[in-house]
């Protein structure tokens, strides 16, 4: 490329390949890591259009190229993603939040009313979006997330220092429930739902870079939920809530899992595009 590399030119160029390489997003990846590349906002970059590009910018504008040309999803390229309104560190050891589990946050704070300081459980806590973000709107709440990855724990709890919420949220390694006696008034998790054999079927930038550990869930899908749910019977107050993230038609196989363990349903909560994203239940 010439060395008279530009951050519009950079821009176009970048979408273009983006384009050819049949990504959804093309202009908006190319404008994010190219902003990324040389530390400004995306925003910011229109009126910079015509700067040119430092020797060192440029390598690492061409290596985040090609990356994302790979199918390498965005945040993985720059280590965080936005989610409910906050910047999450993700790594290698977390899922990529999604829109999709801001349905669980939104859940859970429709029932504020209920209670006044809650004790919150986040069961594979991953990059700890789930409960940070509860806690980020909810003052009086605190809580623990718990996941069987050892790296997923030490990013999550990277996320509540540079939240500021290291004061309310603790994080540690754990087989869903297992070891812990505390009662906790809201549980909520985003478990592995994935089958097996939809693996073939899944975006490459999600089954080529998320943890296989964190996404599949056995060959039907609920082996997570088969797993978790019992534990949770006896660490849930009895007016608590338990909130759980599930995948396109898997709530009636989730809700006779939770009748099973003696939980109700109170509600389902929707997604964005529709889709029964998360269930509410209740010990009963």
């Amino acid at each position: 490329m010439a060395q008279d590399w530009t951050i519009g030119r950079a821009i176009t160029e970048l979408t273009a390949a983006f384009g050819a390489a049949g990504l959804d997003t093309p202009r908006l990846d190319a404008r994010i890591l190219v902003g990324h590349a040389v530390k400004l906002e995306p925003s910011l970059l229109f009126a910079r259009a015509e700067r040119v590009l430092t020797d060192e910018e440029s390598v690492l504008v061409r290596g985040f190229a090609a990356r994302r040309a790979r199918h390498e999803p965005v945040a993985r390229i720059t280590g965080h993603r936005g989610f409910w309104s906050l910047e999450f560190l993700v790594s290698p050891e977390t899922l990529d939040p999604r829109a999709d589990t801001e349905t669980v946050v939104d859940a859970v704070m429709k029932c504020r009313a209920q209670y006044t300081s809650p004790r919150i459980l986040d069961l594979g806590t991953g990059s700890g979006c789930i409960l940070l973000a509860i806690l980020n709107d909810w003052r009086e709440a605190s809580g623990i997330g718990v996941d069987l990855n050892p790296g997923a724990v030490a990013v999550a709890a990277e996320n509540a220092e540079r939240l500021g919420l290291a004061a309310r949220a603790a994080f540690r390694v754990g087989d869903w429930c297992e070891g812990l006696t505390e009662m906790f008034d809201l549980i909520v998790s985003n478990p592995p739902y994935v089958a097996a054999h939809e693996g073939d079927q899944l975006a490459p930038d999600v089954r080529d870079f998320d943890p296989p550990l964190a996404l599949f869930g056995g060959d039907d899908g609920l082996a997570a939920y088969a797993s978790l749910i019992p534990g949770t019977r006896g660490r849930i107050a009895p007016n608590g809530r338990l909130f759980l993230e599930i995948g396109a038609g898997q709530g009636p196989d989730v809700t006779s899992l939770l009748a099973k363990n003696r939980f109700g349903l109170v509600a389902e909560h929707r997604d964005l595009a529709g889709v029964v994203r998360c269930l509410e239940a209740r010990p009963g």
